[in-house]
This record gives C-alpha cells, sequence and structure tokens, in this order.
C-alpha cells in the first residue's frame, strides 16, 4: 500500500487529485486535522510517513515545504513553479523526449504548468526534429476555464451578483512576464518567448492552446507535422487527431473532466494553427501530477485516471 501526502489538500488542484486517489484501493491517504493542517511539525511527519507526497501550494510555500521533507525518502511532486526549472528536479511530462525515464528514477519532480503544458506538446516536438528553429518567433494564445485561477477565481465568477464584465473572455498577464513562459523556452529549448495571450472564459474547466505559424517559420509542411506528431505521441496520454473539426469550431471544453490531451494541426499551408485541448486540472494539473506519481511507481501512467 502506497502512502501519500497532499500538501495543500483544500485547493483545486489538491481536491482533485484526492478525488482521482480516494477511489484506488493501492493507496492510503495520510490527513491532517484542520487544526494542524499547516503546522510545520505535523507536515513534517507527514513527509517522513509519506512514499509520495504532492505540493499543492504556491511557489514560497512548496520551497517551504521541501525544506520541511528533507531528509525523508518521500518523493515529491511540486505543482507549483517554483521547481520547474530547478536543477535536479525531473521536469515530468514524460510523452517528451527521454523524460520517462528521469521521472520514474526521480525524487523530485517538477509538474508542469497548464497553459505551459499545451504549448510545451505543441512546440517542443518540432524543434527536437529541426521543424521549427530554435530563434523562432511564435505566437500563443490560450483560453482556460476559470477554476484555473483557483479557489478566488472560482468564487468570483459562481457569485450570483458578480461583475457583468466577467460575461464575456477576459485576457489578462497583459505585460507579457506570465510565470510559465520560463518552462516554454527552457523545456522546447527556444530563444525567444513567445507573444502569450492567455484568456479566462465563463466556463469552469477545460483549455485549447493555440500556437500559429507562417509557412517561413516551418522547415516543412502541414503532413510533416502531422506526421512528428502521430510518431511522437503513439501510445501515450497526449494523442494526435487527423481533424478536431466540430462543425467549423473547437471547443476549449471538450476535455473538461479528463486527464488526456488531444493535439491537432489546422489552417493552411500558408498559415497553420497548432492547437492542443485538454483540462487544465487534468492533464494540465492533478491528472499529470498523479500519471508521474504512477510512473515513480512502476504502475500503467492511466491507472486511476479519467481518459
Amino acid at each position: 500500500m502506497t502512502k501519500v501526502f497532499i500538501d495543500g489538500s483544500s485547493g483545486t488542484t489538491g481536491l482533485r487529485i484526492r478525488e482521482r486517489l480516494c477511489t484506488r484501493q493501492d493507496i492510503e491517504l495520510i490527513t491532517l486535522e484542520e487544526a494542524v493542517r499547516k503546522d510545520p511539525e505535523a507536515r513534517r511527519e507527514a513527509f517522513y510517513k509519506a512514499d509520495v507526497a504532492f505540493l499543492c501550494l504556491p511557489d514560497a510555500a512548496a520551497i517551504e515545504a521541501v525544506e520541511l521533507a528533507k531528509g525523508s525518502a518521500t518523493v515529491i511532486i511540486d505543482t507549483s513553479t517554483a521547481h520547474r526549472t530547478a536543477t535536479g528536479w525531473a521536469y515530468g511530462m514524460p510523452e517528451l523526449t527521454g523524460r520517462r525515464d528521469k521521472i520514474a528514477r526521480a525524487k523530485f519532480i517538477a509538474n508542469p504548468g497548464c497553459h505551459a503544458s499545451g504549448f510545451i506538446a505543441l512546440v517542443a516536438p518540432l524543434v527536437e526534429q529541426g521543424l521549427l528553429a530554435k530563434d523562432v518567433q511564435l505566437t500563443c494564445f490560450s483560453l482556460t476555464g476559470y477554476s484555473g485561477g483557483g479557489k478566488n477565481m472560482i468564487a468570483e465568477y459562481e457569485d450570483p451578483q458578480r461583475s457583468p464584465l466577467l460575461n464575456a473572455p477576459r485576457q489578462y498577464a497583459l505585460g507579457q512576464a506570465h510565470k510559465h513562459l520560463k518552462e516554454m523556452n527552457v523545456i522546447c529549448g527556444i530563444e525567444n518567448s513567445p507573444v502569450f495571450c492567455p484568456i479566462v472564459a465563463d466556463f469552469y474547466s477545460g483549455m485549447e492552446v493555440t500556437v500559429s505559424l507562417f509557412k517561413k517559420d516551418l522547415q516543412g509542411a502541414m503532413a510533416d507535422v502531422r506526421r512528428i506528431y502521430a510518431e511522437y505521441y503513439t501510445g501515450s496520454l497526449i494523442r494526435f487527431k487527423e481533424t478536431a473539426d466540430e462543425k467549423g469550431f473547437l471547443s476549449a471544453a471538450a476535455f473538461s473532466g479528463r486527464d488526456d490531451m488531444e493535439v491537432t494541426v489546422t489552417g493552411n499551408e500558408e498559415r497553420i494553427l497548432l492547437v492542443s485541448r485538454f483540462d487544465n486540472l487534468g492533464k494540465g494539473a492533478s491528472g499529470a501530477a498523479i500519471q508521474n506519481m504512477n510512473i515513480v511507481l512502476g504502475l500503467p501512467e492511466t491507472t486511476g485516471l479519467e481518459i
């Protein structure tokens, strides 16, 4: 029986992880009483008891948690931004070349960001295969459900007296300094940050990430991109779909409640659209974290996931 501690289990990511793990017979959850949920000594004791610990915390608290766990044998899976490009941490996207083996042996695993997951799934294979140059300049639009903003944003959107401005999609991170940009650059191996336009809209969960290309940016054609995706993502939780047309539309909520991802290619030979769709709480957070745990435990990656 694998003992698991979720540090920060009251947040949206932690709650989804708990929901997935509660139905599993191979997992014993270590829980803390509400009165000691934030107590350092109680948390330290939980880390030492656990085989695997998920950190579902703000960055500063995640860094503190790693210190509390120091000396334990616990495998740490951090869902915050704090360690995604840090030395000594495995980046938790096993579909990328060489990452699965590193995750399986790792003591410290950094779970990818939600927007970053969709961008990296589209761009990293093309850079790796030489279809995109390392100095390529990209644009990325990313639509997300409001659950990605955590408890405060969920409460804001679900308030009956909310602002009418929330009835329409809202772009944010307008200063081009979004916290996912660093991992997007580092993991894809690109030199320039994309022009990144994240947009939150009035639906609970789901995500649609679009990277646009001009023909001049691509060392090949649409058929080459499709071939690379089809080969690269064989047998993984990321799947290539030849077409994803829903009567001329693509819904960002199509994968809500699921833990997998779909990538597709649309547009035309002159202007190409690369699109990934998934759940910001699933493959964009909790589902990916459990997938990484399954790899560490030597289990099928889909164990306990909704796909």
